[in-house]
């Protein structure tokens, strides 16, 4: 996370208007990689920003994520690019995923945030095994911490058909800590009260924190044109000094927390590819 200040809001995610919709999320379909797994995939961090993106294209390899599904990206200005993994549906609207990898000088970068990339080749090991409706494009982005350059190339070198086919963005940021948290203000309230639906329905824990004066993330090129976006991270007024500080090392994690961020995540996106439609009309407001 590309940190501004140091300030949060911490609050309660409400549940009302979510009931009606609990009946849906009971009945998605997806895979889970078991803790060793995960466990495993997270510890896989060590190494400069290079090693990492060769890092997580094996995983993404490894995980059945290959050929033409998958693409590195040259990133203008960057020397490392951004990693593209595919996973096709029925419709051409899309669902995007999205994780920075690179991190900053201080520190390992377990939490801020190879937490969030290394989720990237399991969520779609969880969506591959059953047919979708939306396209799942899961995208870890370069150069986050040097101003969302990543994203902010990946945004700009969109088509605009491509930009409206994109129903919603999801973002993971600095994982890890503690329980999930979403950042309520900054995120489309569809997509939230949809999180909450699903973390309702799976007996997870969930909690608004917002971090507005914390930093950016990658949902922010998306939101400038117009696309919903969701950010998903775990910090707290306690853990916010961990970010961008020699403390950001394996001893920060959480594991259970973590595990549980990625089950709710996992399900989250079969819900959101069940929930969603697969056309929207297009915003003239998409420049």
């Amino acid at each position: 996370m590309r940190r501004i200040h140091a300030s949060l809001t911490l609050f309660f995610v409400s549940l009302a208007g979510v009931l009606p919709l609990l009946r849906a999320a009971d009945q998605l379909h997806y895979f889970l990689a078991t803790p060793p797994e995960i466990e495993q995939r997270l510890k896989d961090h060590k190494g400069n920003d290079t090693k990492r993106e060769a890092i997580l294209k094996a995983l993404f390899e490894t995980v059945g994520c290959s050929g033409q599904q998958i693409i590195e990206q040259p990133v203008k200005g960057l020397k490392q690019p951004n990693i593209i993994c595919t996973l096709p549906g029925a419709a051409e609207s899309q669902i995007v995923v999205g994780a920075h990898y690179d991190h900053v000088d201080f520190g390992e970068g377990v939490v801020d945030n190879w937490s969030g990339a290394s989720l990237l080749p399991s969520l779609y090991q969880s969506l591959k095994s059953d047919p979708r409706h939306h396209t799942f494009v899961f995208v870890s982005f370069s150069g986050e911490e040097k101003g969302l350059v990543g994203s902010r190339f990946y945004v700009a070198t969109l088509p605009k058909e491509s930009l409206s086919r994109i129903q919603a963005m999801v973002t993971m940021d600095t994982l890890a800590l503690g329980p999930t948290a979403v950042w309520v203000s900054r995120s489309d309230k569809d997509l939230v009260q949809a999180l909450n639906t699903t973390a309702y329905s799976l007996k997870l824990p969930l909690k608004g924190v917002n971090v507005e004066k914390v930093g950016q993330s990658d949902e922010e090129p998306f939101i400038e044109r117009h696309v919903r976006t969701i950010t998903i991270h775990s910090l707290t007024q306690e853990t916010l000094s961990i970010l961008h500080s020699p403390r950001d090392n394996y001893d920060a994690v959480h594991f259970d927390d973590y595990y549980q961020s990625y089950r709710l995540i996992a399900a989250y996106l079969a819900f959101l590819d069940q929930d969603l439609p697969t056309t929207i009309p297009v915003d003239p407001s998409r420049k």
